[in-house]
């Protein structure tokens, strides 16, 4: 298995992922502006997602992919195949309770996370409304990402990369055809998420069935592969809980700014999150598996190695976008969402906190790849202690910075979460003996600087060239922003070509 060509896959087809998901803001954005309706939707979306990250996508797949490869390798497909049944049955049954609860405790929930919406009646209850519909896509995308961790196990990365598309398609056809059938009409989008959800169950089956891998879910808590992943995930939910606790204290402050402080928040967010998304979730999904696999073989020197490959990738891919995202912070913001009722105002507040955001994107990728370096040998304690050291951190910047800059103030406090967490981890694993750096740093960073010199020089220049954003409609404002793009990753891309820079050069294989 080449690992960058497995690379490559899921980060294509993760980009497809992202584009329909700006397809999707877009229209939101249009439709419902950045105002009370689309501020409820977010802080509904947003808790299940939180949950969703702690119990699914984080501390379920740390703590069962490493056993999960293990089995795989060491006792054979039947007991492989019980052991999913088994860890898929308590999954169920612990998130259905999960969902229940949340149902029935939705302004409860509302009032704890976003206390400020108590302060207008009528923006809570249409919170808590959402919530009640979107709380469910929780056991939903937690069955989902059950499925995903087993195809990426079994190196079918394209799987479980595509699935996310599915979500998006559900609300971009709900938003675009159904709008007109629901009361009030941000209701359309929380039913698109729910059907999202069920899409992305569904469209995995087949898969794990070529696999040998579709067994129905069964309970025996008492059987020790079930009982390893529940002790692993105790102390994973505290370690992934520690950084989307953060994310909901930033929430409950942003719940008490001026209406559209969330929606702002998490528009630039998502445009964070296109080179987070594609390329952290992609190294994340890719180097867990292969470092687990790696660990059960005792090949202590490919661990580093590994390690190494995948620190390399993320800075000759994500310093360029942490630039690009802070200088081109207009051109996106404007270009992708300022139509229809997010206006001007909206677009300078969502470029305030996307430059924020922008500060903390190397730290917040380079977490995807070095905590790994800890997940897979089954050591879930050390990046739990940085997470709540981290979140500590976190609190006392969002003091210190949502006063001068609001909004803003609150990413700019999770970007330098971020960047300390990242420090943190990398020191752990020097420290402790897993991480060799190898040879070839100095001159590895020296030419990276160069080249995103060269391109953000290049970028400044053509943006000079360029007139308003705001002029043009949107198919001339985006053919403008491709025109930057393209400059920015031709310049970047030739320079390192000219300093000696080849593809071959990060070419690495990993264990079938």
């Amino acid at each position: 298995m080449n690992l960058l060509k497995s690379l490559a896959a899921v980060s294509s087809i993760t980009m497809i992922s992202r584009v329909l998901g700006f397809v999707r803001d877009t229209l939101i954005a249009r439709i419902f502006g950045a105002g009370m309706a689309s501020d409820a939707f977010f802080i509904a979306f947003k808790l299940p997602n939180l949950l969703r990250r702690i119990f699914a996508e984080g501390a379920f797949s740390q703590a069962f992919v490493p056993i999960l490869a293990e089995y795989k390798h060491q006792q054979g497909e039947e007991a492989t195949r019980t052991f999913v049944a088994y860890v898929a049955g308590m999954l169920t049954l612990a998130l259905a309770l999960v969902t229940v609860l949340g149902v029935l405790a939705a302004p409860w929930v509302i009032w704890l996370t976003a206390p400020g919406f108590a302060n207008t009646p009528e923006k809570f209850q249409l919170t808590s409304a959402l919530l009640r519909v979107t709380f469910p896509y929780i056991l939903l995308i937690s069955l989902s990402s059950l499925a995903g961790a087993v195809l990426n196990t079994w190196n079918r990365f394209s799987v479980p990369a595509f699935t996310p598309t599915l979500l998006n398609v559900s609300q971009i056809g709900f938003a675009l055809f159904l709008t007109p059938y629901f009361d009030p009409p941000v209701m359309v989008l929380a039913w698109g998420v729910l059907a999202g959800g069920v899409l992305q169950i569904l469209y995995q089956l087949p898969h794990l069935k070529k696999i040998g891998m579709l067994v129905l879910p069964r309970i025996a808590w008492r059987h020790s592969g079930t009982r390893r992943v529940m002790r692993k995930m105790l102390p994973a939910i505290l370690g992934v809980s520690v950084s989307q606790v953060s994310l909901i204290i930033n929430t409950i402050f942003a719940s008490f700014l001026a209406a559209g402080s969330v929606s702002w928040m998490y528009y630039a967010d998502r445009l964070m999150e296109l080179p987070s998304g594609v390329l952290g979730v992609a190294l994340g999904t890719i180097l867990l598996p292969t470092l687990a696999k790696t660990y059960a073989n005792k090949d202590r020197d490919e661990y580093s190695r590994i390690l190494d490959w995948g620190l390399r990738l993320c800075f000759v891919l994500v310093l360029p976008c942490s630039v690009a995202l802070a200088l081109l912070a207009e051109p996106l913001t404007v270009s992708l969402f300022q139509y229809g009722k997010f206006d001007a105002f909206d677009a300078a507040m969502t470029q305030r906190a996307l430059v924020a955001y922008a500060v903390g994107l190397l730290g917040i990728i380079l977490i995807k790849v070095l905590a790994p370096g800890f997940y897979a040998q089954q050591n879930v304690r050390t990046p739990v202690k940085i997470a709540i050291f981290t979140l500590v951190v976190t609190q006392l910047l969002n003091l210190a910075f949502i006063v001068p800059l609001k909004h803003a103030g609150l990413a700019l406090a999770i970007s330098g979460g971020a960047t300390l967490n990242a420090a943190m981890l990398y020191w752990q694993l020097r420290r402790q003996g897993l991480f060799q750096p190898q040879p070839g740093w100095a001159p590895f960073l020296g030419k990276l600087l160069l080249a995103v010199l060269a391109m953000a020089a290049a970028l400044y220049g053509v943006m000079l060239w360029m007139p308003a954003w705001g002029a043009g409609g949107m198919l001339e404002r985006l053919l403008r922003l491709a025109v930057l793009v393209a400059v920015g990753v031709a310049v970047y891309f030739s320079v390192l070509l000219g300093l000696g820079f080849r593809l071959k050069d990060f070419a690495r294989r990993g264990l079938h």
